[in-house]
This record gives structure tokens, sequence and C-alpha cells, in this order.
């Protein structure tokens, strides 16, 4: 198989555009086209002001600024990049069913699907297709299925190469990863594949970190890498609550096991739970994959996970009403980060929208500032949650430019994003302007507990027996 000189990404998500960016940075030979059928997505990623990118992620304003026009590209015409193309990198959405068999659980494949049969109708000439969707194990059979049918002479090799990247810290994880995995079928043209994606990888990662594995080692590697960070977070959220009943401080006893080298101190951190596009989808459908083999008791082993999740979601909000002495009924609670983490503007499954909608349905106002989400997806979020009226959201829930404009006045608090900024605030000023007793609820460790008490704030910190 001949050296890969054009490279075709199925989907301008948030793996497919930034994974795009750093290949074509490290590898200014090969010409790299992203294609989306979402027009205004496109347009976004090729606006002459790069503040206007459809992701943000640290440093990859700086990536696009470099590359677009020379060697990377965003286009809407999906079947040209198809056809030009030596390698087709699949990167698009494989949301959890919301219908039929698996409902709530499994990956919808209908897009992954939608792919394949467009790379076969479209396709004349031999392809490498990389699966770079977290997708259920097996998927690449499936795939393989489709293309093998086209009846016109050509080859397809397929590679599953998942991405483990973190948002906020994604072109990092890019130029310095842990890992690259590419899994494979067994044969030599399966090794040349193999060869030509390593080659690409090769021009800025060690050798030794590129591994490769059978297809459904990779395909099954993603979802159970994601399972075991959460199962951390829920691990030391349960521990927090016990924290809180016992007198113990949960942020001691994280640093007292995370020093033990068989457990580390990453994903440690007590919080209102973890969010984004990944953790519990992948979760789900590790679960229902469990569940499709008959492996019940490791089916309900990750499903507690994700109960354990949304326990602690639910749990902050209780804190929150029943502090405000049982009642939260027109009162005015500012959220400060509506994002499911800092450095992204990714509000997917963001513990923000639960705690929010909670206390809406005790009719509280919630007042919200995110220097990186905007209203309109704000307002999205919330409405695709809750079962009230789009009027009623916007009653209930305002957003602010100026983060002392949401804090004005406030009854209490919610830190739901870890933003490194909101430990700057003028703290003595927002205390001065809000109804006392003041009250903070600190979901994400954000803030220094004790000068917030000196004060005079009365603050909450999940896992803290001293609350």
């Amino acid at each position: 198989m001949h050296k890969v000189k054009n490279i075709c990404c199925i989907g301008a998500g948030y793996v497919g555009g930034p994974t795009m960016a750093v290949i074509a940075a490290k590898n200014p030979d090969i010409q790299v086209k992203v294609v989306d059928i979402n027009p205004e997505r496109i347009a976004a990623w090729n606006s002459s002001d790069l503040s206007l990118l459809p992701i943000y992620e640290p440093g990859l304003a700086q990536l696009i600024e470099q590359t677009r026009g020379v060697n990377l590209f965003f286009d809407t015409d999906v079947d040209q990049a198809i056809s030009k193309a030596d390698m087709i990198f699949i990167s698009v959405n494989t949301p959890t069913k919301t219908y039929g068999k698996g409902k709530g659980m499994a990956a919808d494949l209908k897009y992954i699907e939608l792919c394949a049969r467009q790379i076969a109708r479209v396709a004349t000439t031999d392809k490498i297709v990389v699966e770079k969707s977290t997708l259920p194990v097996r998927t690449a059979q499936a795939i393989k299925d489709i293309l093998d049918q086209t009846g016109n002479g050509v080859n397809f090799e397929i590679l599953s190469n998942p991405e483990f990247l973190a948002e906020g810290t994604a072109i990092s994880d890019l130029l310095k990863p842990d890992r690259v995995l590419i899994g494979k079928a067994n044969g030599p043209c399966s090794e040349l594949a193999v060869k030509a994606l390593v080659d690409i990888y090769s021009s800025w990662v060690e050798p030794h970190k590129i591994l490769t594995t059978n297809l459904w080692s990779s395909e099954l590697s993603k979802l159970t890498a994601n399972a075991f960070l959460a199962q951390r977070v829920s691990s030391i959220n349960a521990i927090s609550e016990l924290c809180e009943a016992s007198g113990a401080d949960v942020s001691e006893v994280a640093k007292a096991i995370g020093m033990d080298s068989r457990i580390g101190d990453k994903f440690l951190k007590a919080s209102v739970g973890f969010g984004g596009s990944c953790f519990q989808k992948d979760i789900l459908n590790l679960v229902y994959i469990a569940q499709s083999y008959g492996l019940n008791q490791v089916a309900d082993y990750w499903q507690q996970v994700i109960i354990m999740n949304d326990y602690q979601k639910s749990r902050f909000a209780n804190i929150i009403i029943k502090t405000l002495f049982n009642t939260v009924n027109s009162k005015k609670i500012s959220f400060l980060g509506w994002a499911f983490k800092k450095d992204t503007n990714d509000t997917r499954e963001s513990a923000a929208i639960y705690v929010a909608n909670e206390l809406m349905e005790e009719k509280a106002v919630i007042h919200v500032y995110d220097p990186k989400v905007d209203k309109k997806q704000i307002y999205k979020d919330i409405d695709d949650l809750s079962t009230r009226h789009t009027q009623e959201n916007q009653e209930l829930l305002k957003v602010h430019q100026c983060p002392y404009q949401a804090l004005e006045g406030a009854h209490g608090i919610a830190v739901l994003t870890e933003w490194d900024q909101f430990r700057e605030y003028d703290w003595q000023r927002v205390y001065n302007n809000m109804l006392k007793p003041a009250f903070v609820f600190d979901g994400r460790g954000v803030l220094d507990k004790q000068a917030l008490e000196k004060i005079g704030f009365k603050v909450f910190s999940i896992g803290s027996g001293n609350n």
C-alpha cells in the first residue's frame, strides 16, 4: 500500500477537528480534509475570526491558523473528499439510543452505518477506513460487511484507532499522548494499512507509545478506559458523603490513598459528579454489551457507577435546598459555570444542567455565568432536559455575560465548573452585594474555603466533615 497523501475525516466535531489539525501540523506533506454535512459548523471552522471556531480548546486556534488553507481544509462536499482520500477517518457522533431495543443504553450506530454506505457508494479506489468514533466491540465487522458489498473491486482495510482525549487538554493530549492504539484484522493487507497509519503518527509520537492489537481489543479498550476513570470519580464521591457524616475530610483521604503507587492520585477529587460526552454514554454502552452477552452481574457492577453519579448531582441540589431553609421558591441562586469542565465550551451531560433542573422544579431562579458557553446553548440544554415549557424555563433561568451581575443579590452561589478565574474574583465585593447569610456551595473544590469564611460566607464543600 502506497504512502498516504490524502486524508478525509468525516465529522468535524470535538474529535475530528482537533485530531486532524494536529495530524496536518505534523504531516505537512499530507492533505487533510475534514468534512461534515452541517454547513454552519463548517462555516465556523472556516471563519477568519478564530474566536468563532465551533470548539474551544487551549492551543487549537493557533493550530488552525497554522494549517488551515495550507494542508488542512474544511468542506461540506463529503463525496469528493471520500473519492480523493487514501485514508478515511470516521469521526461521527455515536449517541445513546433514544428508541427501540437498547433505548437509553446502547450506542446508536445510525451515523456510522450511513458513513460506511456513503464510502461504499463513492469509492472507486482502495481505501483504509479508520474508526475514530467510540464504538461497541465488533462494530468493525459491520462496517467491513457493508463495504465489501460494493461489488466494484475496491479493497477496504478497517482499522480501529480510538481517541483518548480529555476535553480542555485535547491538544496537549494529542501532541503528547500516553499511547496511540491501533486495532487491526489479520492478513498482509491489514499489516500494510497499519504501517500507513503508524507512519503518520510516527512523525511526532515515540514508537514505543504506538500499540497494535486486534480490532476487538482496540474497540473495547476505549469503553473500558472511560469506565475505569468514571468508576474512580464515583468511588471518591461515594466516600465524600461518608466523610461529611463522619467528620473526615475527603481531600485528606484522597491525598492519603493517592500517594499509594498502586492507586495514584488522578481522578480522586470529589465533586458534584462527572459529565461530558463520553463517560456516561460509554458506561451505558458497556452495560448494554455485557447484558447482550448475558453477563448480568458485570452489567450491574458498571451500572452502579452511573447510579452513584446521578445520586451525587441530586444530593448536591438537595443540600442547596436544605441549607436555604428548605425552600428555594423565588430565590436567586447563582451558578458559576455551565460547561462540564474548565477549558471547554462543551456542556454535554454537565452536572450544572441537572442541578439547575432540580432547583427549577422547586421554582428557584437560576442566574448563570460561564466564560465560554453561550446563552443559546444554556437554554437549549435546559429545554432538552426539562418537561417545562420554554417560556417557564426562560423565566426561571437567566444568563449573564458579567459574573458580578450574576452574583449580585443572590441567596446562594453554586460553583459547577472549575474555571480558574473564579478564584480571582473580588469575593469581598460579592459578599457585600449578597443577601445574608451568604451561602457558597463549592461543587468543584475551586475556592479557598477558609478565606471565604473569614469574609463571612457560609461555605459547603463536598466531602468536608466540617460543613
